[in-house]
């Protein structure tokens, strides 16, 4: 299941929820409709499992970012890196399906817009404990709101993904990392 799942996430990263059809995840995942139909109820049920498998993973990725025994700037700074590496290449292209199902599907479908609000508001409250864990250990500044700090670094990455799925590259990750490092001093 994970690896028609991981195959449905690439569909529905490159063409969005409304330009996927059944036909399009049959081919990807080497499953008949049936079988898909079987599995899930419907296309739909395809899509949640797939955005709850993409942001597990995802998350898994970016905690173990975090979790480094680094000082909290090296971890934003690396976690920054990150995100710019993900909006370059193919990878980019594809897109970032939280962005993707913000844009396309949050204002009309109700629990769509309850998981992107909260794979965002996670995505704040764990740059926000890494800025307080640098503010501790004296590489982040304690000037600097440690809260609204992480949302516009949210803003900014979730920025990056669109830039990447327009094919267009972002700036060299050193010139976006340096840039966006100068709101922790």
């Amino acid at each position: 299941m994970d690896k028609a799942l991981d195959q449905a996430i690439g569909v529905f990263r490159e063409r969005g929820f409304h330009a996927t059809s059944i036909g399009d995840l049959k081919d990807a995942t080497d499953l008949t409709a049936g079988s898909i139909y079987k599995a899930f109820k419907d296309k739909r049920a395809v899509f949640l499992a797939a955005f709850d498998r993409y942001t597990s993973l995802r998350n898994a990725q970016i905690r173990n970012i975090a979790g480094t025994a680094k000082s909290g700037r090296d971890r934003i700074s690396d976690l920054l890196a990150f995100y710019v590496r993900s909006s370059h290449g193919a990878e980019g292209r594809l897109g970032c399906l939280v962005v993707g199902s913000a844009v396309e599907m949050a204002m009309f479908d109700p629990e769509i817009a309850v998981r992107v609000t909260s794979t965002l508001k996670n995505n704040e409250a764990l740059l926000a404990g890494v800025i307080a864990q640098g503010q501790s250990d004296g590489s982040i500044s304690s000037a600097i709101d440690a809260e609204n700090t992480a949302r516009v670094l949210v803003c900014l990455t979730q920025g990056l993904r669109v830039v990447g799925k327009t094919g267009r590259p972002p700036p060299a990750p050193a010139i976006v990392v340096d840039a966006a490092m100068k709101l922790l001093t």
